[in-house]
């Protein structure tokens, strides 16, 4: 029997219902597996990196060593399209949850990771694909998207021979140091903005460690980096001028990040009700009635994710869909994804006042992990555009005429 005939007769059930080959269930149940052991190793080493400098090392390699950096490649390219197959969304969202449960400064740079291998699968050639994918998937090398900047930006600088050199700096650059094939957008000389990726094993940049000095997710090592100098060839530019703030793409991705949000959020729950029952606390009617709104918070972010996921998923065939084809439902996508973004960083707002009333002073202080989670997680929660996206949730409800029980339905 072939392997497509195969694929095709033997298929197994996924808890959204949706038929996927056995192999591939398979996969992605082996992945889900292994991430609630890497998540529960990078719970129990989290205060030890918990310093500015500081880098996720041993965690990363057990999520090399677990195959977690290719699980984000198409499966003809080895892993199971976390990412970039709609129809597994959940599934992704699921494995960065359980990721941000153990460590949020982990959970950080793998999203990173997984929203670049989006863009490439997404934007790039078959030959940058193939490229790239061999390098997370069988050089281990760790992805990720630098690109935030100040007033010293980078600029993308056509040379000769179809050579291009940048200039300038980029800020929050996560995981510097380990992070090799991050995307250093950049500006080229007629204002649009061009997607790059940088193999810092081969070049020579000026990184600052000074200019990270934060209250939390200080294991992330997002440094300043100065890539001026920095000469690439032609291939390492990605899609066109102008893709990377392309929709539903740009804002739909919010869905990852949040998801890892919300993992913290459920580590700080478990870290809580676990102190509550050390302290003898658990008869409180008081602290019944924290712990219980704790607990409605934490079910509504995961109805949250499986709505995202469920609306993804409904969208097209891939993430975001296709760059050349026409969806007259982009716009709904990303209000849903909005939505969703700004209702689960209430969530983690609420689960960490809650738990800042039910465990007082003594519960926030070293080696009580809640302490670290609550910093990690405020700084986490501070992600651009805020207000933006809660403008385009209204901006798109007052556009719609349907009934409220059924705009999002049909």
């Amino acid at each position: 029997m072939k392997k497509c005939e195969m694929e095709a007769s033997i298929t197994t059930q996924t808890t959204r219902g949706v038929y996927l080959p056995a192999w591939q269930e398979s996969s992605i149940a082996q992945s889900l597996i292994k991430v609630k052991e890497i998540a529960d190793y990078c719970a129990a080493n989290a205060s030890s990196i918990d310093y500015n400098g500081a880098f996720p090392r041993s965690e990363f390699e057990l999520i090399a060593s677990a195959g977690l950096l290719a699980v984000p490649l198409n499966r003809e390219l080895g892993g199971w399209g976390a990412g970039i197959d709609a129809e597994s969304t959940y599934e992704l969202l699921m494995l960065l949850k359980q990721i941000g449960r153990g460590n949020l400064a982990v959970g950080r740079i793998y999203e990173g990771h997984v929203n670049a291998l989006q863009l490439i699968q997404t934007f790039g050639t078959s030959a940058q694909i193939e490229a790239y994918a061999k390098d997370a998937r069988d050089r281990h090398k760790i992805f990720g998207v630098w690109n935030a900047e100040a007033a010293d930006g980078v600029k993308v600088i056509p040379l000769e021979g179809g050579r291009y050199r940048l200039e300038g700096s980029k800020t929050f650059c996560s995981g510097s140091g380990y992070v090799e094939r991050p995307f250093v957008n950049g500006v080229l000389p007629d204002g649009s903005w061009q997607m790059c990726v940088v193999p810092m094993d081969e070049v020579a940049t000026v990184s600052d460690p000074n200019w990270w000095q934060p209250a939390g997710m200080r294991a992330t090592a997002s440094y300043k980096v100065d890539f001026s100098g920095v000469e690439l060839e032609e291939s390492a530019l990605i899609g066109k001028p102008g893709d990377y703030h392309r929709q539903p793409w740009l804002s739909a991705g919010v869905i990852r990040f949040a998801a890892v949000q919300l993992g913290g959020a459920e580590a700080l729950f478990d870290a809580t009700r676990q102190y509550l029952r050390y302290e003898d606390y658990t008869n409180d009617p008081y602290q019944k009635e924290r712990i219980g709104k704790m607990a409605i918070a934490i079910e509504s972010g995961n109805l949250w994710l499986r709505g995202s996921a469920d609306m993804v998923a409904a969208y097209a065939p891939v993430f975001g869909g296709y760059p050349t084809v026409t969806n007259q439902q982009a716009e709904k996508l990303v209000a849903y994804a909005n939505m969703m973004r700004t209702a689960i960083e209430q969530i983690c707002m609420d689960v960490m006042q809650l738990c800042e009333r039910c465990v007082g002073t003594r519960g926030l202080l070293p080696p009580h992990p809640m302490e670290r989670i609550i910093r990690d997680l405020t700084l986490y929660l501070r992600q651009p555009a805020f207000d933006a996206a809660l403008a385009n949730v209204g901006q798109y409800t007052l556009s719609q005429s349907h009934p409220a029980h059924s705009w999002y339905n049909e």
